[in-house]
């Protein structure tokens, strides 16, 4: 699978956010690679035609949907850990959260809230990457030494 057709994926299930583009998840895929291999004991590069595989016995594999699923849950944490330090630089600035004169209120979101909703999003999608990561190895995982009885 093509790296920009990950990246495509991974923005639309973000809800195609106006804060980011698929260039530069494109780049942070291409960048968090060997993350992503050193979390599942891989070797997945990318290849001259931009498709993520990994070499077996002299011929390239594809990338499977479970490391797939896991590269995108890596992008997912760092996605909220970005809205986090942005909501945090907002709220030491954005002291006001609501006024009201007359028959005219303005509300603004709170961001300290906005913060600790992103924080426990983050927290919530890197719990999910352990367990991803965990059933990923448990699975792939082959025995080392097979004993006769």
């Amino acid at each position: 699978m093509k790296i920009v057709d990950i990246a495509d994926e991974i923005y639309r299930e973000l809800g195609s956010p106006s804060t980011i583009s698929i260039p530069p998840i494109t780049f942070w895929l291409r960048a968090n690679m060997g993350a992503l291999n050193n979390h599942i004991n891989e070797n997945y590069f990318i290849d001259t035609d931009l498709e993520i595989v990994k070499s077996v016995d002299s011929s390239n594999h594809e990338i499977n949907e479970e490391a797939k699923s896991i590269l995108k849950m890596m992008y997912s944490v760092h996605y909220y850990d970005v809205q986090i330090r942005s909501t945090l630089g907002a709220a030491a600035v954005d002291s006001v959260v609501e006024i009201q004169s007359d028959d005219t209120r303005v509300k603004r979101i709170n961001k300290n809230e906005l913060s600790k909703t992103f924080y426990n999003l983050k927290r919530v999608e890197t719990e999910e990457l352990h367990k991803l990561i965990n059933a990923y190895k448990l699975r792939e995982s082959v025995p080392t030494q097979i004993e006769k009885k």
